[in-house]
């Protein structure tokens, strides 16, 4: 798992906490930063499944129309406005949910099995599912959905590959998201979403440029060997920012 060198800890905590002084004091991080359509595109996940995610969704049937619950909690539930901690939710979600095809349903009963008999608040914030606890949630949630036991391997892998990208702070909340850079990449790190950089948008690690500005200038006529040469990036670097962008 991604983690922060011990000296760069306090260093941390200060951003955080200068961050916080814009925002009256609240953690950048709950603040309600997203719509569900860009974090669809973040994600990659059907911006019309997020919102079922939640805000849940109506279905027909026999008897008239059914409601279809929430799993999380949006942090602006009116607005169906995301936090960062909302991405980091749904983007393990995806893990659990769309990497298998698991109706949602299991997925509910599983979460509130591991918040009710594991004691672990927010699951899907939760470095636990990468613990003996987790193994538990996996064999309970395998036995909701008929997994057999190399299914359950197969979504214990998944589920690390996800986990790993979040990036934790000393308290282990989730600090960074490294979303993955096209549908097909499972290594790539090179983008970052950032609460406490350029607005919570999409920026290459480490640079503070979000994704978005880049295309722009590419957009409009620059070169990729002139904008690297602006930012001081590699051309390979402006590459991953135009695949993140295009590919969403």
């Amino acid at each position: 798992m991604i983690s922060i060198p011990p000296d760069h800890i306090h260093a941390e905590r200060s951003v955080f906490m200068a961050t916080r002084q814009l925002f009256g004091g609240r953690d950048p991080r709950d603040l309600p930063a997203y719509t569900v359509a860009d974090a669809a595109r973040y994600l990659r996940v059907p911006a019309a499944t997020l919102r079922a995610w939640f805000a849940g969704r109506s279905y027909p049937r026999k008897s008239g129309a059914g409601t279809f619950a929430p799993v999380i909690a949006p942090a602006d539930p009116a607005g169906v406005r995301l936090s960062f901690l909302n991405l980091v939710e749904a983007h393990v979600l995806r893990a659990l949910r769309t990497e298998h095809g698991i109706a949602l349903s299991a997925v509910r009963t599983a979460l509130g099995y591991a918040e009710t008999k594991l004691g672990i608040e927010r699951v899907l914030l939760s470095e636990s599912l990468l613990t003996g606890a987790g193994e538990v949630f996996i064999e309970h949630y395998g036995e909701l959905v008929s997994l057999s036991r190399s299914g359950q391997l197969a979504l214990r892998r998944v589920l690390e590959l996800y986990l790993r990208r979040v990036e934790r702070d000393d308290r282990h909340i989730p600090l960074r998201l490294f979303p993955f850079l096209t549908p097909g990449d499972r290594e790539t790190q090179s983008v970052a979403i950032d609460p406490a950089v350029s607005g919570g948008r999409p920026v290459l690690a480490g640079s503070g440029i979000t994704t978005a500005a880049i295309v722009r200038r590419i957009d409009q006529g620059e070169s990729p060997d002139h904008v690297a040469r602006d930012y001081g990036l590699t051309v390979d670097r402006i590459s991953d920012a135009i695949l993140f962008e295009r590919a969403a």
